[in-house]
């Protein structure tokens, strides 16, 4: 008999940087998703919930007990919109892993395998500081960082060797620093974690240094 998969809602226990992760991944994960069409929270919604909380959280930093009880009712009030849509997800995934995984959310795991790293999907490149590429990538369940890896583009068009750019929690700012401006790079990354290790490298994006 298949068992069921479920969604995993351990976030509602998780640090408060997690939460915003998590929200930015499901946001993310939904927008635009042809296997979830009519999710009870708009993503508009959910990113108005996600702000709120992120702004209520660097406004703790520098309060008191009224900014802290002030961002744990902004906390709770996400964490509402995520079940109520890790329910919906869960009713809608049809059973398949990778479309639950398509969501944002991720899956309880149903025996001791973990399943395998998602491929990341590079969302941006932009340019930063000289010499400098800034990546966003949409975060895979259960990784715990991500490795990038750049090749500057010879005049010809194909990439040189690969070089490493180092490995980053943040998926949502992954800088490349001290390329060559005016040289266009490849850049790919993958995700690291899980029983498998790594992810594969995800598509290549290429981008010019300024």
């Amino acid at each position: 008999m298949t068992q069921q998969l479920r969604v995993l809602l351990g976030f509602t226990n998780a640090p408060d940087h997690q939460i915003e992760e998590i929200a930015g991944a499901v946001i993310n994960g939904l927008t635009g998703n042809a296997a979830y069409p009519n999710p009870p929270v708009s993503m508009a919604d959910l990113q108005d919930a996600l702000t709120a909380f992120t702004t209520a959280i660097a406004a703790q930093a520098q309060g008191g007990p009224a900014a802290t009880a002030n961002k744990n009712n902004k906390r709770d009030a996400l964490v509402a919109l995520l079940r109520q849509l890790a329910g919906y997800v869960q009713e809608n995934c049809n059973n398949n892993l990778a479309q639950l995984l398509s969501s944002g959310f991720e899956a309880v795991s149903t025996n001791r395998a973990r399943a395998p790293l998602a491929v990341p999907a590079i969302l941006s490149v932009d340019n930063g500081n000289t010499g400098q590429l800034l990546i966003k990538v949409r975060p895979s369940a259960n990784a715990k960082c991500y490795e990038v890896r750049c090749a500057a583009i010879g005049a010809g068009g194909a990439p040189g060797p690969w070089q490493s750019g180092g490995l980053f929690t943040n998926s949502r700012s992954m800088p490349l620093n001290g390329l060559i401006p005016g040289t266009s790079y490849s850049v790919q990354v993958r995700a690291v974690g899980g029983s498998t290790g790594y992810s594969d490298w995800s598509d290549t994006v290429s981008h010019m240094s300024l």
